[in-house]
């Protein structure tokens, strides 16, 4: 009876390492399947609020105003429930107390688990700045005189993604810094306790970033904001003829002019 006993003990002991040893992986893998279900529709969205901004830029004259805060309202369901606690009113009336926190284009701290950086960068490829047509005759005449065709607008957005499951979000954002040959992690194994991590930076990049991109992920990765840069383009025929006075940069601040 006392052997048997013994036994079973050892048992249960055996049961308990075991499931130390494996808990923080199988945590990882809950969690880590959650936050790539929400980059993924973070994704959709981006491709969405790309058109939203070049749609609005396109009856706006190219305002980058119109642009930001129509890509913000399409992107505010990837990062806020604007159905949440904190908010009052009606759905539309939430929607725009969520809006009016984050309508200078930056996350808010408070709300955002800490992210004040800019949300969106929209890169305008064309109509290029400086040449800019001041009339509105012929900028909506295809194969006119002076044009190849109808003048479009052409963006490009950035999306700054928040990655917002803890634990995960640390694990998956030093996983692909790692693989994309920016950021090494070479201490302890947080999916595997007993391990030293070796994540070391890839000699290749598998992830060709624009060295501006590059530079802002790397900064707020070391303040602890875990993000991830998606990317998404989209063109539409101008419906207003684009204006000067919306176009002293090329870019819609605060997307640098060297991208």
């Amino acid at each position: 009876m006392s052997t048997l006993r013994i036994r079973r003990g050892r048992e249960a002991g055996q049961a308990a390492v075991e499931a130390a040893l494996t808990l923080p992986l199988t945590v990882f893998l809950i969690l880590g399947v959650l936050q790539l279900f929400l980059m993924l529709q973070a994704r959709v969205m981006a491709e969405y609020a790309a058109f939203r901004a070049t749609r609005a830029g396109s009856v706006r004259h190219g305002d980058c105003q119109a642009m930001t805060h129509a890509a913000i309202l399409a992107l505010l369901p990837t990062f806020h429930s604007y159905l949440g606690n904190g908010l009052s009113g009606s759905p539309a009336d939430k929607l725009g107390q969520a809006f009016e926190l984050r309508k200078g284009n930056a996350y808010n701290a408070g709300w955002d688990e800490g992210h004040n950086g800019s949300i969106v960068w929209i890169i305008r490829e064309s109509p290029l700045r400086g040449i800019v047509p001041n009339e509105d005759k012929e900028f909506d005449e295809p194969r006119s005189a002076g044009q190849n065709d109808a003048m479009r607008l052409e963006t490009r957005l950035v999306f700054w993604f928040p990655l917002k499951i803890p634990f995960a979000n640390w694990v998956i954002s030093r996983m692909m810094l790692s693989y994309w040959g920016y950021m090494s992690y070479t201490a302890q194994n947080p999916l595997m306790e007993t391990q030293k991590a070796n994540w070391t930076a890839s000699s290749v990049n598998t992830m060709t970033l624009e060295s501006a991109i590059q530079g802002e992920l790397l900064g707020r990765v070391a303040s602890q904001q875990y993000v991830i840069p998606i990317h998404a383009s989209a063109s539409l025929r101008m419906m207003t003829p684009a204006q000067n006075r919306y176009f002293t940069t090329q870019n819609c601040p605060p997307a640098p002019e060297t991208l």
